[in-house]
């Protein structure tokens, strides 16, 4: 007793240390000092696409600029505007694979993670296994299986060639059951299915919006991933490239172009940032909410 006690009252003292003004005033400093070295390489980005070329090249670099112009975006529509393919093209390929591919991978890992989470079944824990292990390889790695199997399927030079690999991610998968552990109790699910509700029906009704921000937080991973993809080696065809392709053609045609590859850089940054911007308490509540246990 007298043990339990003392740990009591050492956690208690430790808690009241942790919310005192010093305390505080320490930690909100040093999360200052922490944003503002990740938030370096954002506005260096931001900057340089507005920036002309004389301020570019400028040593040491700075994060700032002093005569900001749209020059680099004109010159990179100038230069779109030259090729054979229209760029709203580009833009529909892209936006159609991020789409469909982040629909599919959160609609297939819920439905997974939730079967691997609330049921039981031969091979549940191998199975879970080889879904942790799957996280050990990069996309350089299953690139070439990858290839074979979509080969196989006559899928490649096609959306599915991109799409499918996407929407049967691991990372997703795993996300979604860690998440499906700690937000929802078997305890609501045995009551359901004593009320007559089906496994369908659990799962829409229940389950879904249970772990919401799970799946918000997957959808912001999912479209960050899937939106820098540029299909080699899956896509041959021009009309079915996606903008990621397009915009590395401009990146690649040197230092006359260094401009318009700072444009380039901050439009593929834009539609990803817009996304974690409005999903970012969702992403706070699923790593606060990855720590808590039963």
């Amino acid at each position: 007793m007298k043990k339990t006690t003392e740990k009591k009252v050492k956690r208690i003292s430790r808690a009241g240390l942790a919310r005192s003004v010093g305390g505080n005033a320490v930690n909100f400093i040093f999360l200052c000092i922490i944003a503002a070295f990740m938030a370096l390489p954002l506005l260096y980005v931001i900057s340089n696409a507005f920036k002309p070329m004389d301020e570019i090249f400028v040593y040491p670099p700075r994060l700032y600029v002093i005569n900001p112009t749209l020059s680099n975006f004109k010159n990179l529509s100038s230069l779109m505007s030259q090729s054979w393919i229209p760029f709203s093209r580009y833009i529909f390929n892209s936006v159609f694979v991020t789409a469909i591919s982040t629909f599919l991978q959160i609609i297939f890992a819920s439905m997974a993670a939730y079967v691997l989470e609330k049921r039981e079944f031969p091979g549940k824990r191998i199975f879970f296994g080889t879904v942790v292990i799957s996280l050990m390889f990069t996309a350089t790695v299953t690139a070439i299986p990858n290839y074979i199997i979509m080969n196989s399927l006559n899928m490649v030079n096609t959306y599915f060639a991109l799409i499918l690999p996407a929407a049967a991610s691991s990372m997703g998968l795993y996300l979604m059951k860690q998440f499906i552990a700690t937000s929802v109790p078997t305890v609501i699910l045995e009551a359901a299915r004593v009320d007559g509700a089906s496994e369908m029906r659990i799962f829409w009704q229940i389950v879904m919006p249970l772990v919401k921000p799970a799946w918000l937080t997957l959808i912001i991973f999912s479209f960050q991933s899937i939106w820098s993809t540029t299909g080699n080696g899956y896509i041959y065809t021009e009309t079915l490239k996606p903008l990621n392709y397009a915009l590395s053609q401009v990146v690649s045609g040197g230092v006359a172009r260094t401009g318009s590859a700072a444009a380039v850089a901050f439009i593929m940054l834009l539609p990803p940032l817009v996304v974690f911007i409005v999903s970012q308490s969702n992403i706070l509540n699923t790593m606060a909410s990855s720590g808590i246990k039963e």
